[in-house]
């Protein structure tokens, strides 16, 4: 409960509905603390892990702010069945027992790396003579969803793509990481190992829709992948 209460203390700090000491954004913070408890009691061979918060924390904004006055103050419900939802997809990218499964989160990584020899082999030959570890930025992008990497509203608008997406989400999230990865090509083309960690684990400033646009143009991983999704 303890680290529940530190990591949905630090949700979104420039935001006044996760942070404050009004009564509003300490009654959202008691909710989500709730939501996050209960899942790590109903799930015991996963419990709660460091930054789950941040994959609750969209979904109980979009619902708590419903205009729906009847609708809002059942947010906290609502959040929970969608936040489980969500993790049952993902789960094996926080169990550590699985991080060398083909489920796990190395094996996804992999998927990705895999992804960038085919559409950008030159780029992923740089990358790898620099010695850089993919799970340098790719652990991050894939178990928060991109959370981390972009302003709320652009990590929303990228969450309603990635939910919505009739290729499923993990399909939809590898093409999303590897349009991040082409788009600034040219920079870590041109750089070096620091460059280029330095690059991906700080994302410049970007129209996410233009990296949208570029990953719905790419084809379903499926088709190009040695392995399913």
């Amino acid at each position: 409960m303890e680290q529940i209460d530190r990591d949905v203390m630090r949700t979104h700090p420039d935001m006044h509905f996760f942070s404050g000491d009004t009564e509003e954004a300490e009654q959202h913070r008691r909710e989500m603390k709730r939501c996050l408890f209960m899942f790590a009691k109903l799930n015991p061979g996963l419990r709660y892990i460091q930054g789950m918060n941040e994959l609750l924390a969209p979904v109980y904004y979009m619902f708590k702010t419903d205009p729906d006055t009847t609708s809002a103050r059942y947010a906290e419900a609502d959040s929970f069945y969608c936040f489980v939802d969500l993790i049952s997809e993902f789960r094996d990218h926080f169990c550590q027992q699985l991080d060398n499964s083909s489920s796990g989160i190395k094996a996804t990584i992999s998927k990705l790396v895999e992804l960038l020899h085919v559409h950008d082999p030159q780029l992923a030959e740089h990358i790898e003579k620099n010695k850089v570890d993919p799970q340098f930025f790719a652990f991050r992008w894939i178990t928060l969803l991109l959370t981390q990497e972009f302003s709320f509203p652009d990590a929303v608008r990228i969450w309603d793509t990635l939910l919505s997406d009739p290729g499923g989400r993990m399909d939809c999230l590898l093409r999303v990481c590897l349009a991040l990865l082409m788009n600034v090509r040219q920079q870590l083309l041109a750089g070096d190992f620091a460059v280029i960690v330095k690059t991906l684990q700080r994302y410049p400033s970007v129209d996410v829709d233009v990296i949208l646009r570029a990953a719905s143009r790419l084809p379903p991983c499926s088709s190009v992948l040695s392995t399913p999704v």
